[in-house]
């Protein structure tokens, strides 16, 4: 079991990233793969998933974040790829508000996520959760077709996006242009 994966980016997906690390190349999958940058190197703390047909790496920028995603994987019936999508609003203290409120509205927001679902969150993480929020970058970026392709990689369909888009300031990050169509999405 791996903590954390200490390397390089050298490559971004739309839903990962790959860390070189003495000439081995991880792929992670994670939330916002567009707050990393190309050829800097990054402490990503990783949680590994195994499974009879697959070996995953899940990645997150501090140990806050991949608690929170730990606990939400806890949960019956919501797996790592569901759990994903609710980190890449990026607002620890807004999930954890949420659940502790009892806000089944804003969790049905998020991508695959019913009502059932909510409740369950809310049933399996009320009064669980002790901890403080993420550090974010503020790497300047304004490409609509990478904010496209992180927002479906979120699971979110061409149709929802395109008029979500339009409303986003592209002059802002990649990261904060994605929380910005996230919060959009969620209205």
């Amino acid at each position: 079991m791996y903590d954390y994966i200490k390397g390089t980016i050298s490559y971004i997906k739309n839903n990962a990233i790959v860390v070189d690390n003495n000439g081995i190349g991880f792929l992670i999958y994670v939330s916002n793969p567009y707050s990393f940058e190309l050829g800097k190197e990054y402490k990503v703390y990783v949680y590994q998933q195994i499974k009879e047909d697959e070996n995953c790496l899940y990645g997150f920028k501090t140990n806050e974040e991949k608690d929170l995603f730990l606990k939400l994987i806890s949960v019956k019936g919501l797996g790592c790829k569901m759990a994903l999508p609710i980190l890449a609003v990026g607002s620890i203290e807004g999930i954890m508000d949420a659940i502790e409120r009892e806000n089944i509205l804003y969790l049905k927001k998020f991508p695959k996520i019913g009502e059932k679902l909510a409740k369950q969150i809310i049933l399996d993480l009320k009064g669980k959760l002790e901890f403080i929020g993420v550090g974010i970058s503020d790497d300047k970026v304004s490409n609509e077709e990478e904010l496209k392709e992180v927002l479906i990689g979120l699971g979110y369909k061409e149709k929802e996006i395109k008029p979500v888009i339009a409303k986003v300031n592209t002059e802002l990050s990649i990261e904060e242009q994605v929380k910005d169509a996230l919060k959009l999405l969620l209205r």
